[in-house]
């Protein structure tokens, strides 16, 4: 993710100290922290730990075929234009949710005729120079909350165009009890507490969203209007129609957005495109944007374990029939686990624990002399539902593709990262 996307402004959207690894404290002084310094984490975490060497990088895995009489796996994947394979006794998939070969573009009316450049941030081009130059971004999402501001620094003007508001929050890019506990304590115990501290704090709050998401929206518009004013049209550009963490939050570090909108240098427009034309958009309401340059911040295209075929025997697997088990492996399919992480909270929370059961459960498997572990469904009465409970676009397009989840453990995937902690931690591999 850190090395893919290139676009101006690229940072977390979640803190440091909950996206970091829980062995590797996170000591710089931003707890929003931008692309490169999350790279140079991730890398120099690899390097300390050895795992560099162990990479094949360049391979771009196509195919995994289990065979129940060797107990082993044959993976195939692309290498320089050739085909190679590897035997393995388990897969570990851990290749994220989304297709990195391309992010997702609608297809809009008349973007043929459009004059200057259309990007997606994505795919964004080394070469493009916007300063001076009227900017169109489309999206409301993460992506486009952090352009827009960026851009705004050098570009004549940067429009923000929605069709629908997404929840807004600002919190500081440095982490005040973060940095006074680390110039107080070790490193590592400095991050436990702060790690806890974020953990407890977004449990609260999504819990208290949940329970009463009408106080909630109110205390989340208030912030909003707190930033930019009594005058603003709060009320048409940033509250949705849904209740908050019905979709994700957006947060905005040190209210970058607001500070933009505020100053002129960026502003928003919520209305839906009739048709791109030779110099901007023209609008459903009939007003136009000019625009030089048009980014489709329009977000991801998901896909399930990197779009691998899965083999079991000789059958293709069908994975949105199968069903998740403890949100990591797949019915009826062997020694297969996936990473996945949270909806509501950093990702890597829940590939840490994700990551913990697994070695649980080889060394299991290693004292007990298994040679494949499969789940299996034994509840004649288990209900079905969709994966994840998310009204955001990018997931309702892709649902029908991922497994289903039960009604009840262990097929039910928890976004709750104590409840996670139980289970998977101190749960029973067997």
């Amino acid at each position: 993710t850190w090395d893919l996307f290139r676009y101006p402004g690229i940072r977390s959207d979640s803190d440091m100290y909950t996206l970091g690894y829980s062995f590797k404290p996170w000591k710089a002084a931003k707890a929003i922290a931008d692309g490169p310094s999350i790279l140079d984490y991730v890398r120099e975490t690899a390097t300390e730990h050895g795992i560099d060497r162990h990479i094949r990088f360049g391979h771009h895995v196509k195919r995994a075929s289990w065979s129940s009489d060797t107990a082993t796996w044959t993976v195939e994947a692309e290498h320089d234009g050739q085909t190679v394979s590897f035997t393995c006794g388990f897969i570990y998939m851990c290749a994220g949710y989304y297709n990195y070969a391309s992010g997702y573009t609608p297809d809009f009316p008349g973007a043929e005729t459009f004059k200057g450049r259309i990007v997606h941030p994505q795919q964004w081009p080394e070469d493009l120079d916007y300063s001076g130059k009227k900017v169109v971004v489309i999206g409301s999402g993460a992506t486009a909350v952090t352009l827009v501001p960026e851009m705004a620094k050098t570009a004549g003007h940067v429009t923000m165009l929605q069709r629908s508001p997404t929840y807004v929050v600002s919190r500081p890019a440095e982490d005040g009890i973060a940095n006074w506990l680390r110039a107080k304590l070790p490193a590592m115990t400095a991050y436990g507490i702060t790690r806890w501290k974020n953990v407890l704090f977004q449990l609260l709050f999504f819990n208290m969203a949940r329970k009463n998401p009408g106080k909630t929206k109110e205390r989340l518009l208030g912030m909003v209007r707190e930033h930019l004013g009594p005058d603003y049209d709060v009320a048409t550009h940033f509250t949705p129609s849904y209740n908050p963490w019905d979709q994700r939050l957006c947060l905005v570090p040190d209210a970058d957005l607001f500070d933009s909108i505020k100053s002129g240098a960026s502003s928003v427009v919520t209305d839906h495109i009739d048709t791109f034309t030779e110099t901007g958009i023209r609008l459903k309401s009939g007003k136009t944007l000019e625009a030089d340059v048009i980014v489709t911040a329009t977000g991801l295209r998901m896909q399930l374990l990197s779009d691998m075929q899965v083999v079991v025997d000789g059958a293709v697997q069908d994975l949105s029939k199968a069903m998740s088990y403890k949100g990591m492996m797949f019915s009826d399919v062997p020694n297969l686990a996936s990473a996945f992480g949270y909806t509501n909270a950093s990702w890597t929370l829940k590939a840490d624990l994700t990551s913990e059961y697994i070695c649980r459960l080889l060394n299991h498997m290693t004292r007990t002399g298994t040679d494949s572990c499969t789940p299996r469904i034994t509840d004649p009465d288990m209900e079905t539902a969709p994966w994840l409970d998310f009204s955001s676009g990018y997931v309702q397009r892709a649902m029908e593709k991922f497994p289903k989840q039960g009604s009840k453990a262990p097929w039910k995937v928890h976004q709750n990262y104590a409840l996670d902690l139980m289970t998977l931690r101190l749960g029973k591999v067997e």
